[in-house]
């Protein structure tokens, strides 16, 4: 089998981060699986060119190749810590710009940090719905967790690992049989 097209989306502003922590355990248990071919991206190194950005006939070059990243992967895995109840603004801002049929059918693990459990349900509440609207195939499991649940950045609790595990399983089983029936030829019947 051909390396599957794996996209990270880290909704993190700094360099070191929880959320990217969490994220590379998700793809760590993908490619535990299936041979993969990965790019990452982080908001917070877009920041500059990102956050001026309001035409979308003038995008920039940096900001156009994440784009181009997200919309041709097979399998995207994002992660955004949580602010006051939602995710980052560079990270809603950099979804704003997804075409919004280029994610028909593709499967997308949902993590998401936040310092307090009131935090927990951004996983269904807005990550899930933002890619429902794209009519992305959103695995089952989502993965939050807090920051107690890392040591020096490193994931540490032993049960966010095995959720991780589980919807990287579940991402691995989505993204084969995307690859029996390609999103090309879903979007295509709508």
């Amino acid at each position: 089998m051909s390396k599957i097209k794996v996209t990270t989306v880290s909704g993190n502003l700094g360099s070191r981060s929880r959320t990217r922590s969490l994220v590379d355990a998700v793809v760590d248990g993908i490619a535990a699986h299936i041979v993969i071919d990965r790019t990452d991206i982080v908001v917070g190194e877009l920041g500059a060119d990102l956050g001026a950005l309001t035409d979308p006939a003038a995008i920039p070059p940096r900001v156009a190749g994440a784009i181009a990243a997200i919309t041709g992967a097979d399998l995207l895995v994002v992660g955004t810590p949580v602010y006051k109840g939602s995710y980052t603004g560079l990270f809603k801002h950099l979804i704003d710009f997804v075409p919004p049929d280029a994610l028909i059918g593709l499967p997308v693990v949902l993590t998401a940090t936040g310092g307090t459990a009131r935090h927990a349900l951004v996983v269904e509440h807005q990550l899930r719905p933002l890619f429902g609207f794209f009519q992305a195939h959103t695995v089952p499991t989502g993965v939050f967790a807090l920051d107690a649940d890392f040591t020096d950045y490193r994931l540490t609790n032993p049960e966010i690992a095995a959720r991780a595990a589980k919807a990287a399983d579940e991402a691995v089983q989505i993204a084969t049989l995307n690859r029996l029936a390609p999103r090309a030829a879903a979007a295509a019947a709508e």
